[in-house]
């Protein structure tokens, strides 16, 4: 795809970051809509339907981490990529987004260059996942007690159907696409976030946490000192 047919919505009460980062994006041909707080940008969101939001931590009304918790409920944005753009570089913020279902965490400030190129990184490594799904005769993977639905990022656990955010579907599968391998840090960092990414030490960990409270507790071992492989 090309730039002019991603659209990325910028969510921060700072009128003048809206305006840079627009400008910015603009430039680079993105479709680009802004809103000033959470709940305006849930709002544009539902009209716009973007491919990215860019969401501010720290904002009035509703901050961003509660934002992109709500997102994450609506199944219309499940799959959207969700990053945040804050100044609070602190571990627990981190945490806190990735609970809510971020994809990526970018701190502020932020050049121009480095902005445009994580949130093209982002996009293409999107565009090829979604691709490839497309491509492979077969979306359905039956793995243990778990069918993996590639075509609707979906996962089936008996009865219920599992809606996954992004970062977290990618990781199951690529854990899940080798059982009782076990992949390390650095292999699930280059195979889910990209070699051109930079994440916290902890991104993984709050990704496994958050697949274990929903898939169970023993169908992802921990290898201590190594990484993470999956129980089939």
């Amino acid at each position: 795809m090309e730039n002019s047919e991603y659209k990325i919505l910028l969510v921060d009460d700072e009128p003048d970051i809206l305006e840079f980062l627009s400008y910015n994006l603009k430039k680079e041909k993105f479709q680009v809509e802004t809103a000033n707080n959470g709940i305006e940008g849930i709002e544009v969101a539902k009209k716009f339907q973007p491919h990215l939001i860019i969401l501010d931590v720290m904002m009035p009304e509703m901050d961003g981490i509660e934002t992109c918790d709500k997102l994450r409920e609506m199944p219309e944005f499940s799959d959207v990529l969700i990053t945040f753009l804050t100044a609070r570089s602190e571990d627990y913020s981190q945490i806190a987004g990735f609970d809510a279902g971020a994809d990526d965490y970018i701190s502020k400030p932020i050049k121009p260059k480095v902005l445009i190129s994580r949130v093209k990184a982002m996009l293409k490594r999107a565009n090829r996942s979604t691709n490839k799904a497309e491509e492979n005769e077969s979306t359905l993977i039956q793995i243990g007690p778990i069918t993996i639905d590639k075509e609707r990022y979906l996962v089936i656990k008996g009865d219920e159907e599992l809606s996954l955010p992004r970062k977290e579907f990618e990781l199951l599968l690529l854990l899940s696409s080798r059982p009782q391998r076990v992949f390390t840090r650095d292999e699930i960092y280059n195979g889910v976030w990209g070699e051109n990414i930079v994440v916290g030490d902890r991104t993984i960990d709050v990704h496994i946490r958050k697949l274990r409270e929903k898939l169970g507790d023993n169908l992802i071992k921990t290898v201590k000192g190594v990484g993470y492989k999956f129980i089939d």
